[in-house]
């Protein structure tokens, strides 16, 4: 078998990740979008609009991504990542929906989980809150809490102590690490948004408890303890979220080894099927993705730019401004 420049290219990137990776670029078909093949028939398979199953172009676009930025040196691993956020977050079943994608193609391995989308908010003068089925507003503006698609590469990890909570009987610190996400065009500014990915769960409810002996208490030997909410079913402030089994897998696949995550739709895509669904076109016929099922209880999506909204938001919070923090309050039991 011939290999063309751009194979072998790859070939020697992937030298570095063990023999498993090395194999991949060898398999004839498996570095696949309009510029770099077709889409092998293992991965093929995976193709459709079920539950747990991709959309093709979004298959493309994440693979196109994850090339190019394997090709540029910012994605060193052997697997990637690609999100459908015009997929429900609940199965017709009734289950949590697998809407985020882990692809592996150096093994030949495809595993879809579930994941969150943006809620949204809800302000004078503008409603862009989502529902908790589907996802109709999307905005990369600082203070939006929604999902912005387009492609970003996995930066650094940082975890963090968010409290104790009661699990089984026993006292359980949360201790959750957050991705960071680095974009590029209207994902460039997720840094500045705090957007990455995590663990969909936090603590409500909290107070204080005194915990001498615990690393994590403070000076007076205090710590916050809560009630464990997991959302892996509902909706983030942006991020993308994933459930704490999928989350820890996750985060342990890109140590050290950044690669790409694909979210689709972009802003191109919203408004194209916007302006689609506005003159009563098929999608299809016009080379237009969105799930079938979100899209009739939507009516039609819309993308919000940084540009209007975050005006918006800012006298939003000028009228408004957040109260100061209040201490947490000491627990009633011990």
């Amino acid at each position: 078998m011939r290999l063309n420049p751009l194979r072998l290219r790859i070939f020697g990137l992937f030298a570095g990740l063990g023999a498993a990776a090395v194999v991949w670029p060898m398999v004839p078909g498996a570095l696949a979008d309009e510029h770099f093949g077709e889409i092998p028939p293992w991965l093929q398979s995976h193709v459709g609009d079920g539950d747990g199953q991709i959309a093709e172009l979004v298959l493309k676009r994440a693979r196109a991504y994850y090339m190019e930025k394997v090709l540029d040196g910012s994605a060193k691993n052997a697997c990637y990542f690609a999100m459908d956020a015009t997929k429900p977050s609940v199965a017709k079943s009734g289950s949590v929906a697998r809407r985020f994608y882990i692809i592996c193609e150096h093994d030949m391995s495809f595993r879809a989980v579930s994941s969150g989308y943006g809620n949204g908010r809800r302000l004078p003068g503008a409603n862009f809150a989502n529902g908790k089925r589907c996802a109709k507003n999307f905005s990369n503006a600082e203070g939006s809490k929604l999902t912005t698609g387009g492609g970003y590469v996995t930066a650094e990890t940082r975890t963090s102590f968010k409290g104790y909570y009661r699990a089984r009987g026993k006292s359980v610190p949360l201790v959750r690490a957050f991705v960071q996400f680095e974009g590029e065009g209207d994902t460039a500014n997720a840094r500045e948004r705090a957007i990455g990915g995590h663990s969909a769960v936090l603590l409500r409810s909290m107070c204080l408890r005194k915990r001498p002996k615990s690393p994590y208490a403070n000076e007076k030997g205090y710590v916050p303890y809560g009630r464990l909410l997991n959302y892996s079913s509902g909706r983030s402030n942006g991020c993308t979220s994933w459930t704490p089994e999928d989350s820890e897998v996750i985060v342990d696949m890109i140590k050290d080894r950044p690669t790409t995550v694909y979210i689709y739709p972009e802003s191109r895509d919203i408004e194209a099927v916007r302006e689609a669904v506005k003159a009563r076109k098929s999608l299809s016929s016009a080379g237009l993705y969105w799930s079938a099922g979100c899209l009739r209880e939507i009516g039609s999506p819309k993308f919000w730019p940084k540009e209007k909204l975050e005006p918006i938001i800012a006298k939003y919070r000028k009228a408004r401004p957040a109260p100061a923090p209040r201490p947490l309050p000491i627990c009633k039991s011990g």
